[in-house]
């Protein structure tokens, strides 16, 4: 056993590379070699495991900075953590309202419009339908320039067209300005309001925060209402004051007497598209088809819808001429909002309907098509007065010299309006900007720091609840591990190192002991004890006896020696070459053969005598 152990030891150690047993095998024994084979094994694990290891780190540190964006530059132990917050806080707030109201490229919405995107619609879309809504009445408008006329001359007959007149149609008329103006107003605030609404999400953290940043934003916001309105109010007042008739866009009085009646809607260039949408006409009857949604185009001429967005099939083309729009009343079961196109007069206006019905999802929708079909000159149907007969009667029976008086008064109405329609169009989204807006956004960025510490306590204002801090907290604990983790991970390097083997065990001692036995010669023990069935022979070679120890009871002779036997009487060593090696054999002891062992004797004579056997 010990030269076996002896044997282990120098195989490990690589002292046995030239021994013709392990010749073999020597380049892949020893403990440089096993060595070096796991560190390559390992090496080649962790290169395999290390790139997709890392992508997962990467991927949830990515998932995780979405959320804790605001508090990844301090940790959650740091004691002035409430104070960074609030500032974050508060210039976060003043970059989203930014963003919103001026647009940015990053983060891009496509699901709604926001707030600024919005306000553009206020501005030149809602409120150019809003002035056309005021638009006045031919029929009344005529009626009071004749009644202006006649109570300027009194008893008198007029001989020339007075200009008073033209003055007091003109500012009633600019008098009705306000109306829509203030409706722009209020618009662009509700839509201010509800930007600042979205962008204090972010402060949910924190609703006592959020609930004091959306108070004084919109606090300000309506103290700047009623500074805007008071300047809007002061543009008409403006305009009010003196009526420019030297303007290099007022046609005068020579050209209003020779010009005839204008339309009073301006075309658009030809073949312009104005418009694309999906549209669904509401009032086909179930027979045909029932409701069905369209593709529209709307041109400055005609409007167009077809089977789809493709523009291939194209179902039917209407003019616009003569075509007017009214509001329809929502049904009851129904969501859609509808508004209707049909003839002033009275002509089938698809196939045999009086008018079409369009549906749009929302009211916003409604509006942008309304404003649209006016930049084409469709315009809204005008309530009628009540005393339209009254009106007809004192337009027939007025005389051709007044007839004319009017008429030139109606150009000159119609073209100083145009000057001014044009000015409050270009004034009020400017005016709203500056006073409103812009205001507001210095406001965000500047002041709301210093309203939200006067307003109340630091600690009460960032209180939040005990599962949104232990979130927050577990949130940056799980940030920063991450963090070190691919520190680490990149610190990694994947080349195969190896480190110098400590010299090899001392085994003399092994080696003295074991003196005088060959290390490579493997001896099969020799029994002791032979099994009492088989007496052994008395001549003869006999094989090893078997390994298997002997029960405690059987006899126990010692073994006989033999010499070894031919090759036939072994076929078992000559075909397995891992058999153990035959006996070395041995001289036979000098054993008297004539009586076999166990064989009862004779009793010895009472006198000695002297055999003699051969």
């Amino acid at each position: 056993m010990v030269g076996k152990t002896s044997g282990w030891l120098g195989l490990l150690s690589g002292s046995y590379p030239s021994h013709p047993a392990y010749r073999h095998m020597a380049d892949r024994m020893g403990t440089p070699h096993l060595q070096k084979g796991l560190n390559q094994q390992l090496t080649n694990h962790i290169r395999e495991t290390l790139p997709a290891l890392r992508s997962k780190l990467q991927s949830q540190m990515l998932s995780l900075e979405k959320e804790v964006e605001e508090y990844k530059n301090f940790r959650p132990d740091d004691p002035t953590r409430k104070t960074k917050a609030l500032l974050q806080m508060v210039q976060q707030l003043g970059v989203d309202f930014e963003k919103r109201i001026e647009g940015s490229g990053d983060q891009v919405d496509t699901l709604e419009l926001s707030g600024g995107a919005r306000i553009n619609r206020i501005f030149h879309e809602r409120f150019p339908f809003e002035l056309v809504k005021m638009e006045f009445d031919e029929k009344d408008l005529r009626r009071e320039i004749s009644y202006a006329i006649k109570n300027i001359h009194g008893v008198r007959t007029g001989l020339f067209t007075p200009d008073l007149a033209f003055e007091a149609i003109v500012k009633k008329q600019v008098v009705k300005l306000k109306e829509p103006c203030l409706k722009c107003v209020d618009l662009v605030i509700q839509e201010l309001i509800n930007t600042v609404r979205q962008c204090t999400v972010k402060l949910a953290s924190y609703p006592r925060l959020r609930e004091e940043s959306e108070r004084i934003v919109t606090t300000y916001v309506r103290e700047r209402e009623g500074k805007t309105k008071e300047q809007i109010l002061l543009l008409i007042d403006i305009e009010l004051s003196y009526i420019n008739t030297n303007h290099e866009d007022f046609i005068g009085f020579a050209n209003a007497q020779q010009r005839s009646t204008q339309l009073n809607k301006k075309r658009a260039v030809p073949n312009q598209v104005i418009r694309r949408g999906w549209l669904t006409i509401n009032n086909i009857s179930i027979m045909k088809g029932g409701s069905k949604e369209y593709w529209f185009v709307l041109t400055a001429e005609s409007l167009s819808w077809y089977k789809d967005d493709e523009e291939k099939e194209k179902k039917y083309m209407l003019p616009l001429d003569n075509l007017k729009i009214r509001d329809v009343e929502k049904g009851f079961m129904s969501n859609k909002h509808i508004f209707a196109i049909f003839n002033t007069e009275q002509r089938n206006v698809y196939k045999d309907l009086r008018q079409i019905e369009l549906a749009c999802d929302s009211q916003e929708d409604v509006d942008s098509w309304k404003a649209s079909f006016l930049r084409a000159g469709v315009y809204p149907e005008k309530d009628q007065t009540e005393n339209d007969e009254e009106v007809q009667e004192n337009t027939f029976s007025m005389d051709p010299q007044l007839e004319r008086q009017v008429e030139t008064i109606r150009n000159l109405v119609d073209s100083y309006m145009a000057i001014i329609n044009k000015t409050i169009r270009d004034l009020m989204p400017k005016t709203i900007m500056h006073l409103m807006i812009n205001n507001t956004k210095d406001f965000i960025h500047s002041e709301l720091l210093a309203f939200l510490y006067s307003s109340t306590d630091q600690n009460s204002l960032m209180e939040e609840s005990a599962d949104q801090a232990q979130r927050r907290d577990e949130m940056l604990r799980m940030y920063h591990a991450l963090k070190e983790a691919l520190n680490i991970i990149g610190d990694i390097t994947t080349s195969t190192i190896t480190t110098p083997v400590p010299p090899p065990v001392d085994d003399g001692w092994l080696q003295n002991s074991t003196s005088g036995h060959s290390p490579t010669v493997q001896r099969r023990p020799a029994a002791t004890i032979m099994p009492p069935s088989r007496p052994p022979a008395v001549r003869g070679p006999t094989p090893g006896p078997p390994l298997i120890p002997l029960p405690a009871g059987g006899s126990a002779y010692p073994p006989i020696p033999s010499r070894p036997g031919s090759a036939a009487a072994f076929p078992a060593a000559n075909n397995d070459p891992f058999s153990a090696p035959p006996q070395i054999p041995s001289r036979p002891a000098r054993i008297p053969p004539g009586v076999p062992p166990g064989v009862p004797r004779r009793p010895p004579p009472t006198t000695p005598a002297k055999h003699q056997f051969w």
